[in-house]
């Protein structure tokens, strides 16, 4: 079992890459993956920390994509009030603001999944993802 300059496995630091996304956030994540991208050697190693700060701003960009569309609405809503029209757009927010809790649901299962395979040095493929740093990370 290969050891990181941490003294920990190699497995188990790609595993609090993916856990650090599913529970810690931005800010965590970015912290353990720079450690890998910075200090560590091991290729393996070096994809999960690209792949884990790809698919968490990919995820981000769509939930807040998704939580932009209440808001046009509300200023839609406000915009023809002007005019003496008048609509509601309160179940409209609630079904967007279920999606989006429902997408951070997927988001921390899939995490946890691509934790636990990591501690194992294994990893479930993301085509795309996968594609683009089997491209441009040498």
């Amino acid at each position: 079992m290969q050891k990181t300059k941490l003294g920990v496995s190699v497995g188990l630091l790609g595993a609090a890459a993916y856990f650090s996304a599913a529970f810690g956030g931005y800010v965590a994540m970015f912290i353990v993956a720079g450690y890998i991208l910075l200090f560590e050697e091991n290729e393996w190693l070096k994809k999960v920390a690209v792949k884990a700060v790809a698919l968490m701003i990919t995820v981000g960009v769509i939930i807040t994509t998704i939580g932009l569309i209440p808001d046009v609405l509300s200023w839609l809503t406000s915009f023809l009030a002007v005019f003496n029209v008048y609509f509601s757009t309160g179940t409209i927010g609630s079904f967007f603001n279920s999606i989006t809790d429902a997408i951070d649901i997927i988001r921390t299962v899939f995490f946890l999944i691509l934790g636990v395979k990591a501690l194992n040095q294994g990893t479930v493929t993301v085509p795309v993802v996968d594609n683009l740093i089997n491209k441009y990370m040498a």
